[in-house]
């Protein structure tokens, strides 16, 4: 990928994210003391600190398809350099006031009271919301129908856009090297951050050049390169199970995953509930009404009705 295009993206995305971390300035415009920050320093912008925490905080709250970009000495440079852009940003904004303005206050306070709750939900759905093994077993032992496939693999691939890069690194892991750090380093699909980890899949799952490769290796095998419309790839066969009903260990997860929803969505309705009773709420009907909006009725009209009952016979 090339250098502007990464630091169009890495730039975009980081300016979307909250910021943080940075100093206060005295009431005369002039900057304060840097407070001492935790960590080691990785810059200092005009006195304040960047440190090795800041930055690392900033990878992890890339989206899945960019931390590959970040996870390289150019794609580091970009995303240092955003960072430390923004900080300028920031303070100049603060030398010109923009901080002080009552819109800023707000949008403060309406953001940290969306944390808050978040954090509050959070944490009383994490106490509430307990799925035992028992249940997923019911549910798996009354839905076992579901649980049926054709043959599966699980197998990993690295994703490059350059062929002589492929080359390169099916050489590294013939010379020992591990599939799972290279894909980190080098794969440019969101299952870098995982190893290159595609999980479980049957055929008609991938494009049919990689998927013919993928179910001709034997688990443990490591393929050659394999191009496809997306790139080269080097694929690796983690797995095998055969056509037929999964047991319930393998898709234990797979049924807590859709179990949980529905029961974090009841511990919110019941905190609703439970939070509504112990408050006085008096809702302003007419400036309600003054809002606008069709009603219900206007929505939904009802029925026309007879203009007379017809006569008995």
């Amino acid at each position: 990928m090339k250098r502007h295009t990464i630091v169009t993206i890495l730039s975009v995305s980081l300016c979307l994210a909250a910021l943080g971390g940075c100093k206060g300035k005295t009431e005369s415009g002039t900057t304060a003391a840097p407070a001492k920050k935790a960590g080691q320093v990785l810059v200092e912008v005009n006195g304040d600190a960047i440190t090795v925490e800041n930055f690392n905080k900033e990878l992890e709250g890339l989206p899945p398809y960019l931390k590959p970009m970040a996870d390289t000495p150019e794609g580091k440079k970009e995303l240092l350099d955003t960072m430390v852009v923004r900080e300028l940003l920031y303070q100049q904004a603060k030398k010109d006031g923009v901080d002080k303005s009552a819109e800023i206050a707000d949008r403060v306070e309406e953001l940290k009271k969306r944390v808050v709750v978040e954090a509050y939900l959070k944490k009383k759905v994490e106490e509430q919301v307990q799925v035992s093994d028992e249940e997923l077993k019911k549910f798996y032992d009354q839905n076992k129908d579901k649980f049926k496939s054709g043959a599966q693999i699980k197998a990993s691939h690295i994703l490059v856009r350059d062929e002589k890069l492929a080359q390169e690194i099916v050489k590294e892991l013939k010379g020992g090297a591990n599939f799972e750090e290279l894909a980190k380093k080098h794969s440019i699909d969101s299952a870098a951050a995982k190893g290159g980890d595609l999980g479980w899949f049957s055929k008609g799952n991938m494009v049919p050049e990689f998927e013919k490769v993928a179910f001709g290796l034997k688990e443990g095998e490591t393929s050659g390169i394999v191009r496809t419309q997306f790139g080269y790839h080097i694929i690796k066969v983690t797995g095998k199970r055969p056509a037929g009903e999964r047991t319930f260990e393998e898709v234990k997860d797979q049924i807590k995953a859709a179990v949980l929803p529905g029961k974090q969505q009841e511990v919110f309705q019941k905190l609703k509930e439970d939070i509504k009773k112990g408050a006085t709420i008096s809702i302003k009907e007419d400036v309600l009404k003054g809002l606008g909006g069709q009603s219900a009725a206007a929505e939904h009209p009802a029925p026309a009705q007879p203009a007379a009952a017809p006569a008995a016979k």
